[in-house]
């Protein structure tokens, strides 16, 4: 089982980016976002439930982020617009393969699949 994230980088405030998370080995019942800037906790940013395609955003990311999957890829993308200052972080994709109608963890501890991180840098 392997989720790996893609698409960080550097970019400009106001910008758009959109990362990628291709999972293999498996299926899954729960994707999500999480970032971590230096010196700070992993924060909850989005989520999708697979069954319905329910998903949910950390308040400081409404109207700006957006979680989609493409179940035939097996791949979850966060795209990402009017980028800030504060959304610099290394972003994580997570996963977790139980649950069915249950609504999406917003604790680190809710999924037991990461992947390995991509770096997103927002310059002013």
């Amino acid at each position: 089982v392997q989720l790996q994230a893609s698409g960080g980088g550097l970019v400009q405030a106001g910008d758009s980016l959109r990362l990628s998370c291709a999972a293999s080995g498996r299926t899954f019942s729960h994707y999500a976002w999480f970032r971590q800037a230096p010196g700070k906790e992993r924060e909850f940013v989005a989520a999708a439930r697979t069954i319905d395609d329910n998903t949910y955003y950390a308040d400081f990311v409404k109207g700006r982020f957006t979680i989609s999957r493409d179940s035939a890829k097996n791949t979850v993308y966060l795209q990402m617009n009017s980028l800030k200052r504060e959304d610099t972080a290394v972003y994580f994709c997570a996963a977790r393969s139980s649950g069915g109608f249950t609504p999406a963890p917003r604790a680190v501890s809710g999924y037991g699949y990461w992947g390995q991180g991509t770096q997103v840098t927002v310059s002013s």
